[in-house]
C-alpha cells in the first residue's frame, strides 16, 4: 500500500515520516533538500526559484525511482514524505507553464491514500531550504488540495495533534481503509 503524506513547507510531515520509520515502517523521505543542497554546492541559491522546470524534472526522476521500489512487496505499507502530484501543485503555485505531458505521465503513478498535513502556525518555521512564507504556505496548501482532488484522490486532513497522535490517526485510518 502506497501512503502520501503531503502538505506544504512547515507542516509536520518530515516529523510524521520520521517517527513512523522509528515504528519500523518503510519510508521514502523528501528528496527536494537532497537536490537543493546538491545544486547549492554548485553555486544555485535556490534551484526551485531559478529553475522551477528544471528543479522539477529531476524532482520527478527520484520520485519515480522511490514509486518504482516500493512495488516490491504489495503487502507492505510504504510512507511517502509527498508524492509525485506535489510537483505540478508547486509548479501551479509559482504559476509555471509546463507541459500537459506531465499531468499525463503523473496519472500513471497512483497511491493508495493520501493525508494532508494542512498549514498550522504554532508549528510552522523556515529554515535554508524552506524559504516560504506563511501567507505562501497557504497558497501551496490550495494548490495541493486542487492538485490531488483534480487527480482523483479524497486527501484526508490530518488534525492539529501531537506527531505520535497523528501517527496514530494514520494508522487507525489506514485499518479503517484496509477493512472495506
Amino acid at each position: 500500500m502506497k501512503i502520501v503524506i503531503t502538505g506544504g513547507p512547515g507542516t509536520g510531515k518530515t516529523s510524521i515520516i520520521k517517527a513512523l520509520k522509528k515504528k519500523g515502517f518503510h519510508i521514502y523521505p523528501e528528496v527536494s533538500r537532497e537536490i537543493i543542497n546538491e545544486y547549492r554546492k554548485l553555486g544555485h541559491k535556490q534551484l526551485f526559484l531559478s529553475d522551477p522546470l528544471k528543479f522539477s524534472e529531476i524532482l520527478m526522476e527520484k520520485r519515480i525511482i522511490q514509486y518504482k521500489n516500493s512495488n516490491e512487496n504489495k503487502n507492505k505499507f510504504y510512507f511517502f514524505d509527498r508524492g509525485i502530484p506535489d510537483i505540478i501543485a508547486y509548479l501551479n503555485f509559482k504559476k509555471v507553464k509546463f507541459n500537459p505531458s506531465l499531468l499525463k505521465e503523473i496519472k500513471n503513478y497512483t497511491y493508495d491514500l493520501i493525508f494532508l498535513c494542512e498549514p498550522w502556525k504554532q508549528i510552522y518555521i523556515n529554515d535554508s531550504e524552506r524559504y516560504e512564507s506563511y501567507s505562501e504556505l497557504l497558497l501551496i496548501n490550495k494548490e495541493l488540495k486542487k492538485t490531488y482532488q483534480k487527480l482523483d484522490y479524497k486527501p484526508i486532513k490530518l488534525p492539529e495533534i501531537s506527531v505520535e497522535e497523528r501517527v496514530n490517526y494514520i494508522l487507525n485510518s489506514i485499518k479503517w481503509n484496509t477493512k472495506r
